[in-house]
């Protein structure tokens, strides 16, 4: 038993972290990035992605001395080339809950954010939402948390336009001028996505991420104004 073991350990210490050998060849060289639109993550349009994310993948790239190629495209293509390892990294609002995960490795989370119900600041929060009017974007996904609740649904094109309570994300409240009443819709761990099995490259990636909170808390307030 003994000895099957260390045979295993033997071999198992042979395996390469990166079989793709993704973080030797990126850094000092380029690195191809797949973004969808998704702001105030990634934001496209006719010049370069703009958003918080693209911001801190330029970051990462300046400490590994790495180019960036930018590849504009929805979820299900950027993931199918991921998959194929045709990209080194996707970005975009993804989720800890996306539903990519079986084909692409997903970071720890590098930011949890809250979906809450806040009022304009002066107003009286209110003991109960019950019946209580609170706008929230159309079509959104905080329409559907917030219609979970007893809450009266008040469809809105813009939360920045309406008078009254809003649902929105936490790191709206000083943007939007309100404040937070404590009635929580949910929360969203925030991730980037890389291609399956490459652990250095990965890791490389978190450590970045993870031993940088305070960078993320300065870029919210500058993209994820409305």
């Amino acid at each position: 038993m003994v000895v099957i073991v260390v045979a295993l350990a033997s071999v198992g210490c042979g395996i390469p972290r990166d079989p793709e050998g993704t973080l030797d060849r990126v850094r000092g060289a380029t690195m191809h990035v797949g973004v969808t639109d998704n702001p105030p993550w990634v934001e496209l349009g006719e010049g370069a992605p703009t958003g918080l994310e693209v911001e801190l993948v330029e970051r990462f790239a300046a400490g590994i001395e790495a180019e960036i190629e930018w590849i504009e495209g929805s979820e299900e293509e950027l993931f199918a080339a991921l998959e194929v390892h045709e990209l080194d990294l996707v970005v975009g609002g993804i989720t800890s809950g996306s539903p990519w995960a079986s084909v692409a490795a997903l970071t720890h989370p590098y930011l949890t954010t809250a979906s809450l119900v806040a009022v304009p600041e002066g107003r009286e929060p209110p003991d109960d939402i019950a019946a209580f009017e609170v706008g929230v974007e159309s079509s959104s996904e905080l329409e559907g948390l917030l219609r979970k609740t007893d809450a009266r649904v008040i469809e809105v094109e813009d939360v920045a336009a309406h008078e009254g309570a809003v649902a929105i994300d936490n790191y709206l409240l000083d943007d939007l001028d309100v404040v937070d009443t404590g009635v929580r819709l949910g929360e969203t761990d925030h991730v980037f996505a890389v291609p399956m099995g490459e652990n250095d490259w990965m890791t490389t990636i978190e450590r970045f991420l993870l031993e940088r909170p305070d960078d993320t808390e300065e870029l919210l307030p500058e993209f994820g104004a409305p």
